[in-house]
C-alpha cells in the first residue's frame, strides 16, 4: 500500500520536537516536503531526517496533487491563512495550537473546513494524553459527583519564550502566556468536563516583567534562537480570571514570568464526591472518602506519547472519516472563550457570551 504523502509547513521548535518525530514513527506516511520561509531551516530538516524536499513557499506544497495532508507549525499569524489555503487546495490539515490569533480568524478556518469537507484538527495535544483521558472517564462515570469548580494554575518563575521575537509580538502571536500556555490548560478543562458552553468571562492580563527586555533576567528560555532584544514585547506575561460555564465555574492564574521562584502547573477538578489534581504533563491524584474515612489514591496506567497519539489519530481520521475531539468544531469553543478573556482585560469589564 502506498504511503500517505504529507508536508511540514514551518520547521521550527514544535515541528522538530513533536510533529516530525511522530510522523517519522508512523509507517503509513512519508514526509515529502519540509517548508519554511527560512531556507536553512527546511534544508536542515531534510538533512536531519534523511527524507523530503526543502521548499520556501508553502503554495508549492499545496500545488502538489500527491500531498494529502499538512502540519501547520508556523507562528500563529499564519495559522488561518495557510490552513484555509490548504483546505481550499483539498488538503487535510493539522494546525498547531492555538487555532488562530483571534476568534474571528478561527471562525474563518471553521467555515473553510465546512466548505472543503476536509479534516481540520487543532494541536490541542492533551486530548490525546492518557492521564487526561482517564480523568475524563472518571468524571463521565460520576466518580467525582458533580464537578462544580475547576482551578487552573500555569505559573513559572521567568520563562518568557523567544523574548522580542514572534512569541512576544502580539501582531504575530495574538497574545502571550494565555494564548501560548493557557490554551492547553483551558482545553483540558473543557475536554474533561464535556466542553460546556462558556457564559461569562472576567479576566485581567498583565504585561510587566518582559517589557524591559534588556534587563530581563531568566534561567531558561524556550525558542531562545528566536530571541531579539531589538524586537517587540507587547503581550501578556501573566493573566488571571474567572469563567462561568453551563458546567463548572473556572478560575485560573497563569504566568510566563512571575517573581515567585516556584513553578506550578496543575489543574484541580473539584467534585461533590471526589477531587482530582492533575499535574500538567504528568499523573494525577484522587481524593475522596471511603467507609467513613478520608482516602486518596494515584492511579497507575500505561501511557504513550501524546504527540504520537495525535499524529496517528490524524492520519487515521483522514482514512476513516472519524471526527476527532481536536476538530475545529470543538476547539472553536476554547478560542471563543480566550478571545473573551482578552476582551475583558482590554475593556475592564465582564464579557457576556452568546
Amino acid at each position: 500500500m502506498a504511503k500517505m504523502k504529507i508536508a511540514i509547513i514551518g520547521c521550527g521548535t514544535i515541528a522538530n520536537s513533536a510533529h516530525i518525530p511522530a510522523y517519522m514513527k508512523n509507517s503509513e506516511v512519508e514526509i515529502k516536503y519540509f517548508c519554511d520561509i527560512i531556507p536553512e531551516k527546511a534544508k536542515a530538516a531534510v538533512e536531519k531526517y534523511g527524507c523530503g524536499i526543502a521548499v520556501v513557499d508553502y503554495k508549492e506544497v499545496l500545488a502538489d496533487p500527491e500531498i494529502e495532508a499538512v502540519s501547520v507549525c508556523t507562528p500563529n499569524l499564519m495559522h488561518a491563512t495557510i490552513s484555509i489555503d490548504a483546505l481550499n487546495a483539498g488538503k487535510n490539515v493539522l494546525c498547531e495550537k492555538p487555532a488562530a490569533r483571534i476568534y474571528s480568524e478561527a471562525l474563518q478556518m471553521q467555515e473553510a473546513q465546512h466548505k472543503a469537507g476536509k479534516v481540520l484538527n487543532i494541536g490541542v495535544v492533551n486530548r490525546f494524553n492518557g492521564a487526561v483521558n482517564k480523568i475524563k472517564e472518571l468524571i463521565a462515570a460520576g466518580e467525582l459527583g458533580e464537578v462544580y469548580h475547576v482551578y487552573v494554575s500555569f505559573r513559572a518563575h521567568r520563562s518568557i519564550p523567544g523574548l522580542g521575537g514572534a512569541f512576544t509580538t502580539k501582531a504575530i502571536a495574538g497574545g502571550g502566556a494565555l494564548i501560548d500556555w493557557g490554551v492547553h490548560y483551558l482545553d483540558i478543562v473543557m475536554y474533561c468536563t464535556g466542553d460546556p458552553k462558556p457564559m461569562t468571562v472576567s479576566s485581567k492580563a498583565f504585561s510587566k516583567l518582559g517589557v524591559d527586555m534588556a534587563n530581563y533576567v531568566y534561567e531558561g528560555m524556550w525558542a531562545e534562537d528566536t530571541k531579539d532584544l531589538n524586537g517587540t514585547y507587547d503581550v501578556d506575561d501573566s493573566v488571571t480570571g474567572f469563567v462561568r460555564t453551563s458546567g463548572p465555574t473556572i478560575t485560573f492564574n497563569g504566568a510566563w514570568a512571575q517573581n515567585i521562584g516556584i513553578g506550578e502547573g496543575y489543574i484541580d477538578f473539584l467534585g461533590t464526591k471526589a477531587g482530582i489534581r492533575l499535574t500538567y504533563g504528568g499523573d494525577f491524584t484522587v481524593w475522596t472518602t471511603k467507609d467513613g474515612k478520608l482516602y486518596s489514591y494515584k492511579p497507575e496506567f500505561d501511557t504513550t506519547n501524546h504527540f504520537e497519539n495525535e499524529i496517528n489519530s490524524f492520519i487515521r481520521c483522514i482514512k476513516t472519516g472519524e471526527k476527532l475531539p481536536s476538530h475545529i468544531d470543538t476547539v472553536i469553543i476554547t478560542a471563543k472563550m480566550m478571545q473573551a478573556m482578552y476582551d475583558s482585560s482590554d475593556l475592564g469589564k465582564e464579557i457576556v457570551l452568546d
